[in-house]
């Protein structure tokens, strides 16, 4: 009966351990993906917010200096904490006008960047909202 409980017990450990194996793998650094001690600015307009976990993702339409459209994604924080700064899945639409301030990704070539400040001009709609990945929206003219 003890060797039962032991291997039960054992078996139990284990599989909790298995459970949580992918969800550790999936958070990781930000440090791996960017230059967390860099930051740029892009601007330009909204192509899809996928508004999910682990991280938000903000695609965004940019014109480089030659004049070339690129799309690049801006990765954010989770829908839970985005939600407590009254960031929903509707809060940004395609052809909405946002400026990002973030870290840089180490593959430029990717054209990826962890979103710290951003801000938005709404195409339908007074105002435009200035968001601080860990700080409160709040309302600019």
């Amino acid at each position: 009966m003890r060797r039962t409980v032991t291997n039960t017990v054992i078996g139990l450990v284990a599989a909790t351990c298995a459970a949580f194996v992918p969800v550790a793998y999936a958070h990781h650094s930000f440090s791996l993906d960017y230059f967390e001690e860099r930051s740029t600015t892009i601007e330009g307009s909204v192509e899809e917010f996928l508004y999910r976990n682990p991280h938000a993702i903000l695609k965004v339409r940019v014109t480089d200096a030659q004049g070339t459209a690129l799309s690049y994604a801006a990765e954010w924080a989770g829908a839970g904490r985005l939600g407590r700064l009254g960031i929903t899945a509707e809060t940004l639409k395609p052809g909405d006008i946002v400026r990002i301030v973030g870290a840089p990704g180490r593959i430029e070539s990717e054209n990826r960047i962890h979103l710290k400040q951003s801000s938005a001009r709404p195409t339908a709609g007074p105002g435009a909202m200035a968001v601080a990945a860990g700080d409160s929206p709040t309302d600019v003219a």
